[in-house]
């Protein structure tokens, strides 16, 4: 049997994802040292980027059955040891492409992530479901995605995505949790249960400002931030640093909830932001018979989205009108999004969660235009 290479290993290592930070182990300068021995035994030291990471088990057997495969291997054995403040320097201006600050990577030149966020006039109308949803239901699609839970009083996404774990944290960079595909993070990760924020406008603009910043985003194709009701501090907060984020108001069928919407879909003529849609939530209860209850009465997302888009001078158009649907309030309270429920695909009887996965398949594939494009252009003299 021919002798392992350690190039060969090296290769085989390549393939080892670290499980939170999801590049290769040999790119995070992760690998400390690898040693084979003439009998095909090969050991592997793996630098852990915090002590005590809970996914050191996965990197383990990561590894064991990676180098295992290589043609001369009799066994791994795998030891694990805990990087430096040096080593963990290095790795953060790694992630960070050698840049010395943290900056928001959704407003450099070149970036394309398409940056939604979602919002709604009033508390209640389903605002942070149907962010939680759609964003499992791009993640299905194939798609990288985040999720900032910006509601700050009433954080609700860990929950909705069945987050438990907290992120980890390498000296002023968050690495968020990953739920179906989605990473996450949100001030209820930082809080001890049932504990109020009671936080004003300063606290709260910096709060935004560290999601975006300071938390290891990656290449993501699509952003999704849940946005407090309203007008106020945060959704300021958000249009200062996202200026390019796209505006998708949430309301519910009843008159009073959609007036109060109109005006949350309207800060876009004060931020030079673009609304891309209407959802109107709980819009019927479908009955036996196939006709509907409209228990919030009617027509409230359309008046929304037709006096939006006369006042702000092109289409806003009504993506879905949800029906009541009890799988997706099943499945925001244990942690399982309903337009995933089913390998990932939404469940037969869950009409509103495959409406919400045909608004996600629109949204990303909505033409962009060269917003966010360098082009190659030659000026002639």
């Amino acid at each position: 049997m021919p002798q392992p290479t350690h190039d060969a290993v090296m290769e085989a290592l390549a393939r080892v994802n670290d499980p939170e930070l999801h590049r290769p182990i040999t790119d995070l300068g992760m690998v400390s040292s690898i040693d084979i021995a003439e009998d095909g035994v090969v050991s592997v030291e793996v630098l852990l980027t915090v002590a005590g990471c809970p996914l050191k088990d996965t990197i383990t057997a990561d590894t064991q059955r990676e180098v295992g495969s290589v043609e001369g291997v009799t066994g791994v054995q795998v030891s694990l040891g805990v990087m430096n403040d040096e080593q963990r320097a290095d790795l953060r201006r790694r992630l960070r492409g050698g840049a010395a600050e943290p900056v928001v990577p959704f407003t450099q030149p070149g970036n394309l992530t398409r940056v939604y966020a979602v919002t709604s006039g009033k508390g209640g109308v389903g605002k942070s479901s149907v962010t939680a949803n759609l964003a499992a239901a791009m993640a299905a699609q194939g798609l990288s995605v985040g999720v900032v839970d910006a509601d700050i009083y009433g954080f609700s996404i860990p929950r909705m995505l069945g987050v438990e774990r907290v992120p980890t944290q390498l000296d002023g960079m968050i690495v968020p949790p990953v739920a179906y595909g989605v990473k996450v993070i949100s001030i209820g990760m930082f809080v001890e249960s049932r504990q109020p924020v009671i936080w004003r406008g300063p606290m709260l603009h910096r709060a935004v400002q560290q999601f975006l910043s300071d938390v290891f985003w990656g290449d993501l194709d699509v952003l999704l931030l849940d946005l407090p009701p309203g007008t106020g501090d945060v959704t300021i907060s958000v249009a200062q640093l996202l200026p390019n984020a796209e505006i998708l108001v949430v309301t519910t069928p009843q008159t009073a909830a959609a007036e109060v919407a109109e005006r949350t879909g309207l800060i876009a003529t004060q931020t030079n932001q673009k609304v891309v849609g209407v959802i109107e939530n709980m819009s019927y209860m479908p009955q036996a018979d196939g006709s509907r209850l409209e228990i919030f009465g009617s027509g409230g997302g359309r008046t929304v989205s037709d006096s939006l888009t006369r006042t702000l001078g092109y289409e806003v158009p009504l993506l879905a009108q949800l029906p009541l649907d009890i799988r997706l309030r099943e499945g925001s309270d244990v942690g399982a999004p309903a337009t995933v429920a089913q390998d990932g695909e939404p469940a037969a009887d869950a009409p509103a969660a495959a409406e919400l996965v045909d608004v996600a398949r629109r949204l990303v594939h909505r033409s962009r235009g060269l917003a966010g494009r360098r082009l190659s252009l030659n000026v002639a003299n």
